[in-house]
């Protein structure tokens, strides 16, 4: 294999989580005073850490969020998690993989630790996955878009920028895995390719994953 690392995004890539947490964020923000549809919540937050939401409300209405905005985001949204959250069909499979071909692999995710941590429990991936090779948006100054994320992943997996390849779904994920000096396939079985402009080649399902990993 050509990398010393696969870096996965979480949301979207390991977790089907996307659909159900743009779902309720929409409906929160629409509750809030500022209309949102599903469509323009994954257009605009998909891939992105919460303070991004405060942002573009800010810059936008010029009004700020409620402080206890990320509060109750997070319990409508683990709360969903923990009724609905199914893992992305072969998710399970392509980490077995790696894990017996030898080949090294982190979570980079802009969710919280507590976020990828709900998931990971409720989906099983909480066996592929520790302490040591899961990274949140928590553990950088910058989220996606910027490199941060991903070069602290690598430094702390111990492999150089140009021997990583990152799995994403997302166009400021895309952008992130190129600032930092990755590879960057695209998945997606959720976004367009059109949408992941930059990524070096696309797959719709985990099983075509290993192919371009080779």
């Amino acid at each position: 294999m050509r990398y010393d690392l696969v870096i996965f995004d979480n949301d979207g890539v390991l977790v089907d989580s996307e659909p159900l947490s743009n779902t309720i964020l929409a409906a929160y923000l629409t509750e809030l005073g500022h209309p949102t549809s599903y469509a323009e919540s994954v257009r605009d937050y998909m891939g992105a850490a919460v303070h991004r939401v405060h942002e573009m409300v800010l810059e936008r209405t010029g009004k700020r969020l409620p402080d206890d905005f990320d509060e109750t985001l997070h319990a409508r949204v683990f709360a969903a998690f923990e009724r609905e959250l199914t893992p992305v069909p072969g998710a399970l499979d392509i980490l077995g993989k790696l894990t017996a071909d030898g080949v090294p692999y982190c979570v980079a995710s802009s969710g919280s630790h507590e976020r990828i941590r709900v998931g990971h429990r409720k989906t099983g991936l909480d066996a592929w996955f520790h302490a040591e090779n899961v990274f949140s948006a928590q553990d950088v100054g910058r989220g996606k878009p910027a490199p941060d994320l991903f070069l602290h992943a690598a430094e702390r997996m111990g492999a150089a920028p140009e021997r990583c390849v990152v799995i994403e779904d997302s166009p400021l994920g895309v952008a992130a895995a190129l600032s930092a000096g990755m590879d960057v396939y695209g998945f997606t079985a959720m976004t367009p390719a059109a949408n992941l402009s930059g990524a070096g080649g696309f797959f719709d399902a985990m099983s075509e994953l290993p192919e371009l990993l080779a």
